[in-house]
Order: C-alpha cells, then structure tokens, then sequence
C-alpha cells in the first residue's frame, strides 16, 4: 500500500480540506523516525486536519524526509534524555495528542542478551513516553491522549524475543497506569503484529517474501499489514473520546496461532 499524501489541487481536492477533518485544528506529536509506521501516522494525522510536529533523535533526517509536506513541521528529540524532552515541551507549547512509535529492539535468546541492550530498549520505549508524559501532559487540554506503542512478541511468547516482550509488556502498563494517573487525558496503546516495513530488509528479498509468506498462510487474517493499518488505529485511539486504557492489537490475530 502507498504511503498517504495529501491530494493537491490538481486532483479535485484544496487546501482548505485540511480544516474538515476529525482532528482540525489540533496539534499532535508524533515521535519516531521519517519513515515506516511513524510516518503513516504522521501523514493520517495531518490528512486528519492536525497540524503535526514528528520529532526524533535525527532532525535533519527528519527535516528531509517531510520537505514540503503542508502542516508538518519537524524537531529534535532524544528519548532517553529527559532534558531532551523537557525542552521539546517547552519549545513546543500546547499540545493536543502525542504518539510515540520509537523503539530499540532487544532480540535474541538468553545467553545472547545484553544489558546495554535490553535498558535501551526499556528508555527508549517506556521510560521515553513515560517522561513524554510527564513534561507533556501539563501542556494539554483534558481532551488530550497519548498514544504509546507495544508489540505483538508480548502476547504471543516465543523464544528468541524475550527482550521484545518484556518491553513491550511494559509499556502495556504503562498505559494503563498514565490513563488511571492522567484521566480524564485518555491514553492508549497500540500492538502491531508483523508489519510490512523497513525493518524485515535485513532478511533479505528472498528471506523476507518467504517470512511473509508464512505469517500470512499462518494468521487469520491471511495477510501481513501494513503501515496504513496500524496508522488507522492510531487516528482510532486519537478521536475516540470514551477509549482509554487499551492496547489496540493490530495483528492479523496472530496470537491466535
């Protein structure tokens, strides 16, 4: 599926569609990288109506990457510094709604596991929205949310992904215990399963088309998803005033299997 862009003039659509959206008029943050899943979420909030601010460790890379997009702009953040993030909340201001998609995969079996590893996992995919939350939540209407991100490796246990789990568990609860600590500001999580990003490159053409093959014969969805999928729930939990709390499982119900 084509990333989402937003239509032009010449396509029957102006400028002023921006403003008739579900979140006109809103700011939101969206953290991560230019990229895959954060920008799919990036480009579905700003179709939306938001004006959007994606922030990540490269600024430049980012700067780059949103080069004349309409009603995106860019900073630089580092989530696992939290004078990093108190100064993104002091630059910024108001804020509507912040989504952090940014991650640092622990991946491998026990004895290859290491320490430095599995903290940057943790800083960066718990401990980084937690001080988002933080710094951010006093800047933000009671209409506002968070949206984190866990994973599919912490409902469906397997070996070779602990350090994903137990991160992505973690930041389950952290959910749960910001919409409890920051209601009525509603919070949220969202859970993909394998997504068709950047991320499975590594494997290889061959290697990759083999590993979607069977997760999508093994799934009952009978397909792998995509970025647009998961950015479709994320502008779910954003709009939805009366869902706090939740992880959204976006994965094909691979768990099941």
């Amino acid at each position: 599926m084509q990333p989402r862009s937003l239509p032009t003039e010449a396509s029957g659509v102006t400028e002023a569609n921006h403003h008739i959206g579900p979140l006109r008029g809103q700011r939101v943050l969206v953290v991560g990288r230019g990229s895959g899943i954060a920008r799919a979420v990036t480009l579905a909030a700003r179709d939306a109506g938001a004006n959007v601010v994606a922030a990540g460790r490269d600024g430049s890379a980012l700067a780059a990457a949103y080069a004349g997009e309409p009603a995106i702009s860019t900073e630089t953040v580092d989530l696992t510094d939290e004078e990093s993030i108190a100064a993104l909340g002091e630059r910024l201001g108001r804020v509507d709604h912040v989504v952090s998609t940014a991650s640092a995969r622990a991946r491998g079996r026990l004895a290859d596991l290491n320490r430095d590893a599995i903290r940057l996992s943790f800083d960066t995919k718990v401990i980084g929205p937690l001080m988002l939350a933080k710094h951010l939540a006093p800047r933000m209407a009671e209409t506002g949310s968070f949206v984190v991100f866990s994973g599919v490796a912490a409902a469906k246990i397997a070996v070779g992904t602990m350090g994903v789990a137990i991160t992505n568990g973690a930041a389950d609860v952290l959910a749960r215990s910001l919409a409890l600590e920051l209601a009525p500001i509603r919070v949220n999580a969202i859970s993909p399963g394998v997504i068709d990003t950047g991320a499975w490159d590594g494997l290889g053409e061959v290697g990759k088309a083999d590993y979607f093959a069977e997760m999508s014969a093994r799934n009952p969805a009978r397909r792998i998803g995509t970025t647009d999928d998961v950015a479709d729930a994320v502008l779910y939990a954003l709009t939805s005033s009366f869902l706090t709390g939740q992880t959204l499982h976006i994965d094909g119900g691979e768990p099941l299997t």
